[in-house]
């Protein structure tokens, strides 16, 4: 579980540290980072209407983890990965990274 805290962490901080670097409103939650992405077409918005739940995963993760049902959470992020990956791919396009 702790993997998954910190997947979900880290693309939260990913976002902030791209607002930042490119002089972007300060986001007031960790949600609204993933939107202010949505709406600088750094991310498809509906991509970052529904990415925007990563944030509340990440904070199930922090403040709920003994309401986990591990089975539950592994199969669900299981079927989120490829959408962990095209976010990473967002980024890195707007950064104009290579892979």
């Amino acid at each position: 579980m702790h993997y998954l805290y910190l997947m979900a962490d880290n693309c939260v901080s990913l976002a902030e540290m791209v607002i930042k670097r490119d002089d972007l409103e300060k986001p007031e939650s960790y949600h609204e980072a993933i939107d202010i992405l949505g709406e600088h077409k750094i991310l498809p918005p509906e991509f970052a209407y529904e990415f925007a739940r990563i944030a509340s995963f990440r904070n199930f993760l922090a403040h709920d983890y003994e309401k986990v049902d591990y089975l539950v959470i592994c199969e669900q992020t299981l079927n989120k990965l490829d959408d962990v990956k095209a976010y990473l791919g967002f980024v890195r396009n707007h950064l104009g990274l290579t892979k």
